[in-house]
């Protein structure tokens, strides 16, 4: 799907800067699908995944994901078609990855956790035609959520399923599977050859804010580009054996542990946040590399992980300021750790190796590519602040996007004159061993990060708004020792209180992602405000924050 046929939704990077970049080496000519099969050809026999279902050479999965890009071409789909991809951590869904950008389709990155809030606004923002989902979820009926989806949608066509579908939508695995391996890689040979490396090649997602998240356009050569500069900022090799836990249809699912092991022929190690079925996995399986977000910081006291950490040469902690105690604990196990901090929009900060021990604790590091342009400045403004203050981080560069889709209201606040990114992100620049290194110090954004996950407190409060007791609320992020923070809503309310239990009802029927639904709420008389009538947010956190502290660290 090119730049040119999505028109003014798709904001291009400017002409002269992609021909520097393609001049420079960073962008290559090849569409990701055609990175991924030079990839296979060149190591067809090591593993490309193993996951707790399953494990795939690069020949499988290339010659696997030919066939269903094959079988997807025959169902009518056709080139540019935007796919709803609603999966969790298996093998089936890095095929279903590849087979989905071989036939040509443009993968939407929603998660196995949005529901009908989410689902049917992004859905029809970028006129999705079919919808990926996975049958035997458990407690929540996502065949079933995806039938109801399509019910009176005007783009969305089909239902493909990975797993038995019980009667319902298209099973993945019998797409292509009677077609000949040549004629599949013929198939997808021409589809490929009408593909600009230059275009769409997969939306991913931004925190929402009254409404549906933001699409963000990743195209074909920068994707990749990004990806591949994120594997050799760690030093990887074909022998690389990369271990991740978190969501794999997420940026830094796809950009770390999927693209970027696969750029240089090593595999992944797929597990899934159930530490009792992913730890013996990266014990069994020898990871040498793994992604760890704060959610997971409980891994290093669990009695597997010593096992599980046998092979370890590089920890990587992601998506919130790492404690000391934590990094000290890891150099006495004698295990290499760094930081990364990354998001959907592109750029990307590491602490690899040869970076100080200071830098490596202290800061998320520098930027990946040579490339790439950070500046910290007065928030909201555009003049920098020297190095050692705070300020608003911004930036750009060959894979930072220049615009998110079909979105021109926000892209004028999003993004300064010069185009570069307002990430919203309080930033510090220090002087490491005359190197200057970034540290992240909080956010503007009315974000929540919990486990990893952004939630927006104006996109939460609104929907509570939606109850008809509750007349005004406040939306703050709670501590806590697991997740990094959780959500508490203050609420105003006619009547008697709400309860826990109310709230959650009430933003079930609005069909609403449970991770962003509060787990804890206060009742208060009226919001405080500000002396200039804005809702005083610091004063409530830091209140949140005392009750939290007096509990133990939990409410």
């Amino acid at each position: 799907m090119s730049v040119s046929r999505w028109g003014d939704r798709v904001v291009p990077y400017p002409a002269d800067l992609v021909r520097e970049y393609r001049t420079g080496g960073l962008w290559g000519t090849r569409t990701i699908a055609d990175e991924f099969r030079a990839v296979a050809a060149a190591h067809p026999d090591r593993d490309a995944v193993v996951a707790l279902d399953g494990r795939l050479t690069f020949r499988e999965l290339d010659e696997g994901s030919d066939r269903l890009a094959a079988g997807l071409a025959g169902l009518g789909l056709a080139p540019g078609d935007p796919v709803l991809f609603q999966v969790t951590n298996r093998l089936g869904a890095v095929l279903a990855w590849y087979g989905v950008l071989k036939a040509g389709l443009v993968p939407v990155c929603t998660l196995a956790a949005h529901r009908g809030h989410e689902i049917g606004g992004i859905s029809r923002r970028v006129g999705a035609v079919a919808h990926l989902v996975e049958a035997g979820t458990g407690s929540f009926d996502l065949v079933a959520f995806a039938a109801e989806q399509q019910r009176g949608h005007p783009t969305l066509r089909h239902v493909l399923v990975l797993g038995d579908p019980d009667g319902a939508g298209v099973a993945i695995e019998t797409l292509g599977a009677g077609i000949d391996p040549a004629v599949a890689r013929r198939c997808v040979a021409e589809i490929q050859r009408g593909i600009d490396p230059d275009e769409v090649a997969v939306f991913q997602l931004s925190g929402g804010t009254t409404g549906v998240p933001k699409v963000i356009p990743r195209l074909h050569a920068e994707y990749w580009y990004n990806a591949a500069a994120y594997a050799r900022s760690w030093g990887w090799t074909p022998a690389t054996r990369v271990a991740h836990l978190i969501p794999i249809i997420h940026n830094a699912g796809i950009e770390c542990a999927v693209h970027a092991p696969h750029s240089v022929g090593a595999g992944l190690v797929l597990g899934s946040a159930d530490l009792a079925e992913s730890l013996p996995l990266m014990a069994m399986e020898k990871a040498t590399h793994v992604l760890l977000g704060h959610a997971h910081y409980r891994a290093f006291a669990d009695p597997r992980f010593p096992a599980a950490a046998a092979a370890l040469t590089q920890v990587i902690l992601s998506g919130a300021k790492v404690p000391t105690a934590l990094f000290d604990d890891l150099e006495r196990r004698g295990l290499w750790s760094g930081q990364l901090f990354g998001m959907g929009e592109g750029m990307f900060l590491t602490t690899p190796p040869g970076s100080p021990r200071q830098a490596r604790a202290t800061t998320v590091g520098t930027p990946l590519s040579p490339r790439d342009e950070i500046r910290v400045v007065e928030p909201g403004g555009e003049a920098e602040v020297p190095d050692g203050q705070v300020g608003e981080l911004i930036c750009r560069g060959p894979y930072t996007l220049r615009g998110y889709f079909d979105a021109p209201d926000v892209n004028r606040t999003a993004f300064t004159a010069d185009g570069f990114y307002r990430t919203g992100d309080l930033a510090t620049i220090h002087t490491i061993d005359g190197g200057r290194y970034v540290s992240i110090e909080g956010r503007i954004k009315d974000l929540i990060s919990r486990g990893g996950e952004k939630i927006s407190a104006e996109e939460v409060e609104w929907l509570l708004l939606r109850h008809p007791r509750i007349t005004a609320t406040a939306v703050v992020a709670m501590p806590d020792p697991r997740l990094g923070e959780r959500t508490c809503a203050y609420l105003v309310v006619e009547g008697e209180p709400l309860t826990l239990d109310d709230i959650r009802a009430h933003l079930a029927g609005l069909q609403v992602a449970k991770f962003k639904w509060p787990e804890h709420i206060e009742h208060l008389a009226e919001i405080p405000r500000t002396s200039v009538g804005k809702t005083d947010k610091k004063r409530l956190q830091a209140q949140i924050a005392a009750q939290v502290e007096a509990a133990g660290g939990v409410l």
